[in-house]
């Protein structure tokens, strides 16, 4: 029997049955197995494959190594600068106690300009003590001469004794040969002989002691020269009282008031002297390798941010204490922990050229330097100075 007629005897309507079969045919057929493996393919080529990120990863390294390696021999770099000038510890020469500060912290002075002062009391006192001690030695010196005077007096009364005893002495054996005068008489006659003599000797020894005390006459007598000296040592130590600024320059860190006790040698105040300023690099060992005395240089100062300058280099260091300590004469081993000794780096001097020096840069402040050690005519060093013209502009944020 047909479809139709199946329809038919069960009173449906072919419109009733056509929406069932067309329900039944749109079910979808299941996934068959064929189909799973090539969807995972394409899911698969949409990641990005690891390898080829490892070989992108590798020949970064490769390069900034290259790089790393290439500018420490062409165009060395280092941030590690300092500026430097040349700082005294002002002390004064003799100790007491300062009355008077005549400078201000920060300011700037000449050469003599006075910048503190000690109480001048003690000088003036010790001024006064050897100018007595001067007028005492000169009164000594009369004293002596006149002593000398008396000594020489008594040598030629000596003399003249010696001379009259000789001749009795001469007299009393011609008549002791002649028999007139008893032997006892010349026996007399030589004792007194000898005794002139020593008398003549003690008057000579007594005119050389007067001549060692009187050391001659004016200023070539050591005791006056002595005091003379006293003198002129007193009068400088006066003048040490005032301490002055040796040359031109800044005092800074001023700790000193009125009333402190200063001890001669001690440091008092700070002075920077306005010679040129430089500027010291530390750079490692590994960087020195081609820089030499009067290499151009590149120099970026964090008190001018935006602006490049030029240097040169005026010399390396010759050396650096490794702090190496020793014991019973013998140099200590230095442990370490470490896996890898840190590089140890050398103190480059660099100065600046072409221009004045920029005038809110001070002692100690940061700069990065960039040493065209292989000249400016090659890639690395173009690169090196544009990099060091980005962080140029970069020191304005920090």
């Amino acid at each position: 029997m047909s479809r139709l007629q199946a329809v038919q005897s069960t009173g449906a309507t072919l419109e009733d049955e056509l929406p069932r079969a067309n329900a039944v045919e749109a079910v979808p057929a299941p996934a068959t197995p064929e189909t799973t493996p090539a969807a995972e393919g394409k899911a698969g080529r949409k990641r990005p494959p690891a390898r080829k990120i490892a070989r992108i990863l590798v020949v970064f390294l490769l390069l900034l190594l290259g790089w790393y390696v290439a500018t420490d021999r062409l165009a060395p770099s280092s941030s590690g600068g300092a500026v430097t000038a040349f700082t005294t510890q002002i002390s004064p020469r003799v100790a007491g106690v300062v009355t008077e500060v005549l400078v201000a912290d920060n300011q700037e002075v000449k050469s003599g300009d006075a910048l503190f002062v000690l109480d001048p009391r003690p000088f003036d006192l010790a001024v006064l003590q050897a100018e007595a001690n001067l007028a005492q030695a000169n009164q000594g010196v009369d004293a002596s001469t006149a002593a000398l005077s008396s000594s020489q007096a008594r040598v030629t009364q000596a003399e003249a004794a010696l001379e009259n005893t000789r001749a009795s002495v001469a007299r009393t054996q011609s008549l002791v040969e002649r028999g007139v005068a008893a032997q006892a008489m010349a026996d007399k006659a030589t004792a007194e002989l000898k005794s002139a003599e020593a008398s003549l000797e003690a008057a000579r020894a007594d005119l050389a002691a007067a001549l060692l005390k009187a050391g001659g006459k004016g200023v070539s007598n050591p005791q006056i020269q002595l005091a003379q000296v006293q003198l002129q040592q007193a009068e400088l130590n006066r003048t040490f009282a005032t301490i002055t600024a040796p040359t031109d320059g800044v005092i800074t860190n001023l700790r000193l008031a009125p009333g402190q006790f200063v001890n001669a040698g001690s440091p008092a105040l700070t002075f920077i002297g306005s010679e040129r300023p430089w500027i010291m690099v530390d750079m490692r060992e590994n960087q020195l390798a081609n820089v030499q005395p009067g290499a151009e240089a590149s120099i970026l100062f964090d008190g001018q941010p935006g602006k490049i300058f030029k240097g040169r280099v005026q010399g390396i260091a010759w050396g650096i204490d490794p702090g190496r300590t020793s014991a019973n004469g013998l140099p200590q081993n230095q442990s370490s922990t470490r896996w890898f000794e840190p590089a140890r780096t050398m103190p480059v001097h660099i100065e600046l050229v072409d221009g004045d020096w920029p005038a809110n840069v001070r002692v100690g402040s940061k700069v990065n330097v960039v040493v065209y050690a292989g000249g400016q005519s090659n890639p690395f060093a173009w690169i090196a100075g544009g990099l060091q013209h980005v962080h140029s502009y970069l020191s304005f944020l920090y």
